[in-house]
């Protein structure tokens, strides 16, 4: 079976994203002095003992108002209980007992899910036991003193919740590939996650920002596990103000870093704008696999050639990503949502590809009898004696040259090209170190000083 998963419950502002944290291996739930920060169900790692589980941050519950989001972050709320080995109700044992915890509570005791009450804010802990007491009454059991900030009650209120999780023994471990869900604010991310779960996964609003926090949900498609991450939308930085927007973009920014491959999502009537050209930049910066997809197709007016046309614009605009595949859809009708796993395999694979040292060597040899070296005006001429692959994710060659000065940009292409064209790598970066006599001859001397400062 997948690991258990544990649901934080309460009304807004009680710290649940703290407490998050506080479980949490990652430790990066959005925490903001402002109700309403977190609204779809975020999943985070977590362990206690010899127990590994997933704890899925919800929005503050309020059940009699129906304004903006509230009905949405319910419903995202209820859909986390549902899942749910455990919750944990969190309440502020700062302000006390509230009118919303006993609606809370009231609606807790009639679900099937054992629920253990956690009273937050009890920084001190001579005075947390006092402060839990007036929530005895919500009929929960035994309320746990706790500091989502300083860890205080932590231990005690895990040692419980691990009773009601399955042994570590009934735990199976995948092999999941990430993919990060990333692009401009509306573009289709959240309602592209929600068409591969087949699920309102995430809240889906024409309102800009809706979604605020890294959101992971794991799906299956055959025999393969994948980690879907919605994220915010990343709009440019002199427009963003610090606060909820800020947190969410820097989350983004990290799925894309923590991604095996990254969904990069453009919107097809807006087409491909200069910020969609930063973020496929910084796809290729971090080496990640990337597939573009062009959401909306179903919103186009289209003829024979308009998808030939489409893919030219797209091609032109992203020229330093054409390794990339692109796929077009519409994530509100599912026109060929199912493909794009197909393509997430195929860069996942060829990211984490390793060539041997003599195939290598062999398209060097045809890509140099084909186009030899630049020559200098002084009569130098590059020379490439081998390459070797020296790592991968995403996979990096290095070129021993007699100097890499004599290999200017085009020439480099030319060889990326030539890899590219002999080996795949289709859908990831790869990356050439071009490496002269006196690198290595700089590499050698530092690490001989490294040796004798150690031996010293």
């Amino acid at each position: 079976m997948p690991l258990p998963i544990v649901a934080i419950i309460g009304r807004p502002n009680v710290g649940k994203s703290t407490v998050v944290n506080r479980l949490s291996a990652l430790q990066d739930a959005i925490v903001f002095n402002e109700p309403g920060v977190t609204r779809d169900r975020t999943y985070k790692p977590a362990f206690w003992r010899d127990r590994e589980f997933q704890v899925v941050d919800t929005g503050g519950l309020v059940f009699d108002d129906d304004t903006e989001f509230l009905p949405f972050i319910r419903e995202q709320a209820m859909a986390a209980l549902a899942e749910s080995s455990a919750a944990i109700f969190v309440v502020d044992g700062m302000m006390g007992l509230m009118p919303s915890d006993e609606e809370i509570a009231t609606w807790l005791r009639q679900q099937s899910v054992p629920v253990l009450l956690a009273v937050n804010k009890c920084e001190s802990v001579e005075q947390g036991a006092a402060l839990a007491a007036d929530f005895w009454s919500l009929g929960l059991g035994e309320p746990f003193p706790i500091s989502g900030i300083h860890g205080n009650g932590t231990g005690e209120l895990l040692d419980e919740l691990i009773t009601h999780l399955p042994p570590a023994n009934e735990i199976e471990e995948s092999d999941e590939i990430k993919v990060a869900i990333a692009g401009r604010p509306n573009v289709g991310k959240s309602s592209l996650l929600n068409a591969f779960v087949g699920e309102t996964r995430s809240i889906v609003s024409p309102i800009s920002g809706t979604t605020r926090d890294a959101i992971d949900m794991v799906v299956q498609h055959g025999d393969q596990t994948y980690r879907l991450i919605d994220t915010a939308g990343i709009r440019k930085k002199k427009q963003v103000e610090y606060g909820p927007e800020f947190f969410g973009i820097n989350r983004a920014f990290k799925a894309i870093n923590r991604a095996d491959v990254v969904l990069l999502v453009i919107d097809a009537l807006d087409g491909v704008t200069e910020q969609d050209q930063k973020l496929a930049g910084r796809v290729a910066d971090e080496g990640r696999g990337c597939v573009i997809v062009v959401n909306k197709w179903d919103a186009v007016e289209k003829d024979s050639y308009t998808i030939y046309d489409h893919e030219k614009l797209v091609r032109d605009r992203l020229h330093f990503t054409e390794w990339a595949d692109i796929i077009f859809i519409s994530a509100k009708t599912g026109q060929r949502v199912e493909k794009i796993l197909d393509m997430v395999n195929i860069a996942a694979e060829q990211q984490k590809r390793r060539v041997t040292t003599s195939v290598i060597n062999e398209v060097l040899e045809e890509a140099v009898g084909w186009h030899s070296p630049p020559t200098t005006r002084q009569g130098r001429q590059g020379k490439i004696y081998y390459g070797t692959q020296v790592s991968s994710r995403p996979p990096a060659i290095a070129l021993f040259v007699n100097d890499p000065a004599l290999f200017n940009d085009n020439y480099r292409r030319y060889i990326e090209g030539q890899f590219r064209k002999s080996l795949g790598f289709t859908g990831t970066p790869i990356r050439l170190f071009w490496r002269g006599k006196k690198t290595r001859e700089v590499e050698r001397v530092t690490a001989n000083r490294a040796t004798r400062v150690k031996e010293f």
